[in-house]
């Protein structure tokens, strides 16, 4: 077993803004359940192409290179989780829950999956499970039914995992504690499993007590893309197409009663379709007074359905809502600023706005007040955010974005400086 990613007891979760300076990030290098999407399987899988996995891993290395060379520690969910196994000494008892949330019983198969996942090394067990297993890889002599041996032309017993290396969605740091998501897509909602692991057996974290906010055992959706941290004191999230109001309404209760430093969430309604998404793939914070957005989540005269939670002043199971239509106003309000600046994606442009932004042109992630990693496909919004004083560090994008997801979706931030 290799040693430990950092020693027990350094496990400090704390992330109280988008732009303080980025000091460790939990990142996933594309595997070999990329290679796993066929075209039929595309729409299920949630993908619109399928990458080229030696281009797709030298792009996400260089990705993790750039944030290295910033002075960010990167640590790796498959290695995470595979030591929290390790340590943990509970590999049979994951094996066992994955395949139940997998419902992977195509023909009678569980019992023979499992002997099969048991039998493999647990330096390759994690690996195995993203990527995915065939039928083909059950051979006869594990195989005890007529309908094992009748496959029904459906090539895999454990689907692939390829969305995993946008590890902002299934759990995210708020404070010092995390959501661990229930992802909206039954092809993701595996994924925060290898989070709940992690927290609860990996020696770096499990001794720390850090605070679960809302756990992925809720029946509402709320993922990652969605939840940016503005400030100290106060959430925005997105009601999007994976994120609903239920869940936000959850989590703003959860936060409300178990701590006091958060006092405001404010629920942004976008439009809810694939391009869309979530919300950081419409509007990131890049400096303290500074956003990326795209102009069509706004109306014609830049109206929005935006609504502030907080807490009820006099019962604890309610949540006080007030709403606002005006974006620029409301930031204003809740982050204390006198001047609001928000950079469009593509300048504004409609076609050049409509195009970046489909290859995540507002997917931005900040390393520090003012610094932001981008896609370098992106080049109009690049130099728009230039003009406005922002440092770019540009990234190789052409098979990264295939997935549909930016700088933002490809990390978890687990810590950063306080501004």
């Amino acid at each position: 077993m290799n040693q430990l990613i950092a020693p027990a007891g350094t496990g400090t979760l704390d992330v109280t803004s988008e732009i303080g300076k980025l000091r460790t990030v939990m990142l996933h290098r594309p595997g070999r359940e990329v290679e796993n999407l066929t075209p039929e399987l595309l729409h299920k899988l949630l993908f619109d192409d399928i990458p080229y996995l030696p281009v797709i891993q030298e792009e996400h290395d260089q990705f993790a290179e750039t944030l290295k060379d910033q002075g960010v520690e990167v640590l790796y969910l498959e290695k995470l989780v595979e030591e929290a196994l390790h340590f943990g000494q509970v590999k049979e008892q994951f094996i066992d829950q994955i395949l139940q949330e997998s419902k992977s019983n195509i023909n009678g198969a569980s019992d023979s999956l499992k002997e099969f996942l048991l039998d493999i090394p647990g330096g390759q067990l994690v690996s195995k499970i993203m990527a995915g297993v065939r039928t083909s890889e059950i051979d006869e002599g594990r195989k005890r039914h007529l309908y094992e041996f009748m496959t029904d032309q459906y090539p895999f017993y454990l689907d692939p995992m390829p969305n995993l290396y946008f590890t902002r969605d299934p759990a995210a740091v708020i404070g010092n504690g995390l959501t661990i998501n229930r992802m909206h897509e039954g092809a993701r909602r595996r994924e925060s499993l290898f989070m709940e692991y992690i927290m609860k057996y990996h020696p770096r974290f499990s001794q720390a007590d850090i605070p679960v906010w809302l756990n992925r055992d809720y029946d509402f959706s709320v993922e990652g893309g969605d939840e940016l941290v503005l400030s100290e004191d106060t959430l925005a999230i997105g009601v999007s197409a994976r994120t609903s109001a239920r869940g936000i309404e959850r989590l703003a209760l959860n936060l409300f009663q178990k701590q006091d430093r958060i006092k405001k969430i404010v629920a942004i309604e976008i439009p809810k379709s694939r391009a869309f998404m979530h919300l950081d793939t419409v509007f990131t914070m890049v400096d303290y007074d500074k956003f990326t957005i795209h102009p069509a989540i706004q109306g014609p005269n830049g109206d929005m359905n935006i609504y502030i939670l907080e807490k009820h002043p006099d019962d604890p199971k309610r949540v006080s809502i007030s709403s606002r239509t005006n974006l620029i106003k409301t930031l204003k309000e809740v982050l204390n600023l006198e001047s609001v600046t928000l950079i469009p994606c593509g300048g504004g442009d409609a076609i050049v706005a409509a195009r970046e932004q489909w290859n995540d042109g507002s997917n931005t992630l900040a390393i520090a007040p003012g610094t932001v990693v981008t896609y370098n496909r992106n080049y109009v919004s690049n130099r728009i955010m230039r003009e406005h004083g922002i440092e770019v560090i540009e990234i190789a994008s052409s098979e990264l974005s295939r997935g549909r997801g930016g700088p933002r979706c490809m990390s978890m931030p687990l810590v950063r400086d306080r501004i």
